[in-house]
């Protein structure tokens, strides 16, 4: 197994296929009205969203610093997160327990953006791995989705006040994003005006060849700077040219409006922050349940965090139908590297990274898309 492969199971972040594509537009009676269970919220006694950040940078000499952040206690703009598919549950549709697999991945994923931004993040009947693993039907899909477009109504409801917001998710998160952001947002030019922007990683977002608006969205584009608002920002890594049988970076829907042919969107997020590099983030803290197995032993630190800089680069590349954020070992030989045991099929790409890669980045972007917003 390669050490791109490795490091993307460092993420133990993970879902398995995005879902979104094909949720009905009509959700479940039985699903909608309820009270959102919600797993970060401003106020929360143990919020996992607003753990420790505390990080040691591991530099590519071999010299280690320790890196200390904050939640911001008066932020701009709020954070709406979408977890991805990692309950362990045996049923199709995950009950609204907070497991510890929800609060890791909170944890691993959304944490780290506490520091530009109020980070909600409702529980959602999602579905669960061995859903996935074995197919959901329609039904149970929309009842994920009810969970979410529920929660986000409540949000809107009690808590965002006319604030603006990032939206931040990934794989089935973002499957489920995409949907929301479809069917409540995009028609809508008074929540267009709220969105700060949205990251919607390894949810296979599409745009017609070439264009930067016009697939799964009329009217929100794909963001060009991060100075730029009310955009999306979405990739797929892989540290290769993806198999034909890929899971991610290739459209399965027909042709877009006016019959134009789709294509996966990508927007490389070391673009923006002027780094030149990925700026990968991976808890120290063992992932539970079957993702955790998968993924092996965390990096070891004292501290919650670590950081491996200059060690990758981005860039999107295209061929044989994918659209792919091309993730590229360019760190000097010998400098450390985290290698944890696990496995990961090729056409997974390095799918269980996509967040954790790049979140420094990603949390740098939303930063400066907050400060933007709020100007």
């Amino acid at each position: 197994m390669t050490r791109w492969r490795r490091a993307a199971c460092a993420g133990a972040v993970a879902v398995v296929v995005s879902v979104g594509a094909g949720v009905p537009a009509s959700t479940p009676a039985s699903a909608q009205g309820s009270p959102t269970v919600w797993l970060c919220r401003p106020g929360l006694k143990n919020n996992p969203c607003e753990s420790s950040l505390t990080t040691t940078v591991v530099n590519p000499n071999g010299k280690k610093t320790t890196q200390r952040a904050a939640v911001a206690k008066d932020p701009p703009v709020d954070c709406f997160y979408v977890y991805p598919t990692v309950s362990a549950q045996t049923t199709v549709n995950a009950n609204l327990n907070i497991d510890p697999e929800l609060i890791a991945v909170a944890e691993n994923q959304a944490a780290r953006f506490s520091q530009v931004c109020r980070v909600y993040a409702p529980v959602y009947p999602q579905l669960t791995l061995s859903a996935i693993g074995g197919g959901a039907s329609a039904e149970a899909r929309a009842t994920a989705y009810a969970g979410v477009l529920s929660g986000w109504k409540e949000y809107l409801a009690k808590y965002n006040k006319g604030r603006g917001v990032v939206f931040i998710g990934h794989s089935q998160g973002s499957g489920m994003l995409i949907q929301l952001l479809k069917t409540e947002v995009d028609p809508n030019p008074k929540l267009r005006r709220q969105t700060v922007s949205a990251l919607l990683l390894g949810g296979n977002v599409t745009v017609p060849e070439g264009k930067k608006v016009g697939g799964d969205f009329q009217n929100i584009p794909a963001c060009r700077s991060a100075k730029e608002t009310h955009c999306v920002v979405a990739y797929s890594t892989y540290a290769q040219q993806p198999p034909p049988d890929g899971l991610f970076g290739k459209t399965r829907v027909g042709a877009g409006p006016g019959g134009s042919n789709l294509q996966v969107l990508c927007v490389n997020p070391t673009s923006f922050t002027g780094t030149g590099s990925l700026q990968p983030y991976f808890r120290t803290k063992a992932f539970p349940g079957p993702i955790g197995a998968a993924a092996g032993e965390p990096p070891s630190a004292s501290t919650p965090w670590v950081e491996y800089p200059k060690l990758y680069s981005a860039q999107c590349q295209q061929g044989n139908g994918f659209t792919w954020l091309q993730v590229t070992d360019v760190g000097k030989p010998g400098a450390p590297r985290y290698q944890p045991r696990g496995t990961l099929p090729p056409n997974w790409g390095l799918h269980l990274g996509d967040v954790n890669l790049a979140l420094g980045n990603l949390v740098g972007i939303a930063r400066q898309q907050a400060a933007a917003y709020r100007k």
